[in-house]
């Protein structure tokens, strides 16, 4: 049995840790948006200003190619990837992949609700990738990069051809602004700005490369498409979606608190010092994890596991002996002693996946917070074990 620890005596100066809404950037403020365009139309041209240099920077810093168009559109990042997957589908047959709830999601949307007849389902449990290289890319292929209730990531773009015939699509909102995401590779990406840049919800972001948009320009679905997909008027791109024009009104606060994240992400080097620090908090856990006798990571290749959804299971024999009911039980009160001790918020494994925890690493969170939060983890451990023991 584990030992009785003490409560380590030091705590993370900021105990956010969850995957969605995500921490602030260091030093955030609501006083930073006091220049946010508020009470004036989004379509005046200051406001379109606004909003075009939300694409202009984004585009700027993730490194998106000149030929690629980046828009602002409803909905978070379920909302592009459900544009995507309405306005482009349905040409090619589809290889869908997915290894974890929201891959499962979109799983959803192509057999149930499209109902497209020739797909191709390429799933994996929790922890694991679906064979890549079975992938048939003369199909369409829908994917995450970064799995966010898994922990697991691809690799690279390796394993996509560069003559592919059918277009692929990535969700990639735990990914862009801390992963190296390979453009080249993909013909539509989606994201939000409330997973690594910390800001807030609702509003989704979709890049297309030029093949999509030869996709949407040369093909029209058999079903309807309800205003807030449409991204075609009369056969041709609406280019002002891609220039700040939005399909309906955004909050010009979030706007604001986007262009903030996105000058702090320039102030730390642009993309390669956001991959760095959420490297460095990956690298931290991973540490931790080589010392600990009762956690491990979910992702069970090193090369795939995340640096921003970092999700850990438990894998003392004690606890696997355990019934799943008992197990899940026991992950919740692991959380809640946590969250009680206000050391971390919100870091309770996602409801679908295996009994854990999930640490958001991403780049706005600092490694010094989630050095501070380890001990706690083996505290919180110990403690609760030794609860369920005494009554057992």
């Amino acid at each position: 049995m584990t030992e009785h620890i003490t409560p380590p005596t030091t705590k993370p100066r900021n105990p956010y840790f969850s995957s969605g809404p995500c921490a602030k950037r260091p030093g955030w403020s609501v006083s930073n948006l006091h220049q946010a365009f508020v009470g004036r139309s989004h379509r005046s041209d200051d406001g379109r200003a606004k909003l075009a240099e939300v694409i202009e920077r984004s585009k700027k810093i993730l490194g998106v190619p000149a030929d690629y168009r980046l828009g602002i559109v409803p909905a978070s990042d379920t909302g592009a990837v459900e544009m995507a997957l309405w306005s482009l589908l349905g040409q090619r047959p589809v290889d869908i992949l997915a290894w974890e709830s929201f891959g499962q999601e979109w799983v959803k949307d192509v057999l149930d609700e499209l109902k497209l007849p020739d797909v191709r389902l390429m799933k994996a449990p929790y922890g694991s990738l679906p064979d890549l290289d079975q992938v048939d890319f003369s199909h369409d292929v829908v994917f995450l990069w970064n799995g966010t209730t898994s922990g697991v990531r691809v690799p690279n773009g390796d394993w996509i051809k560069d003559d592919r015939q059918g277009l692929t699509i990535c969700d990639a909102t735990s990914a862009v602004f801390a992963m190296d995401v390979a453009w080249d590779k993909l013909d539509v990406v989606t994201y939000s700005w409330q997973k690594v840049l910390g800001g807030e919800a609702q509003h989704g972001v979709i890049v297309l490369s030029p093949r999509a948009v030869e996709r949407l320009e040369s093909y029209q679905p058999a079903w309807p498409l309800p205003k807030l997909f449409r991204l075609v008027q009369k056969g041709k791109l609406i280019e002002g979606i891609f220039k700040g024009d939005t399909i309906n009104t955004p909050s010009m606060l979030c706007v604001e608190d986007a262009l903030d994240g996105l000058i702090w992400a320039e102030s730390i080097g642009g993309l390669p010092g956001l991959i760095g620090r959420s490297e460095a908090n990956l690298s931290a856990i991973a540490k931790w994890v080589e010392q600990s006798n009762w956690a491990g990571f979910l992702a069970q290749q090193p090369e795939t596991r995340s640096c921003t959804s970092i999700c850990l299971q438990i894998v003392d024999s004690w606890f696997t002996s355990l019934t799943l009911e008992e197990q899940a039980k026991f992950a919740k009160k692991l959380a809640k002693i946590l969250e009680k001790q206000q050391v971390a918020y919100d870091i309770a494994s996602y409801r679908a996946a295996p009994p854990g925890l999930r640490i958001w690493g991403g780049a706005t969170v600092d490694t010094a917070d989630i050095e501070a939060l380890l001990p706690w983890l083996d505290w919180a451990y110990s403690t609760i074990k030794a609860e369920v023991a005494s009554v057992a």
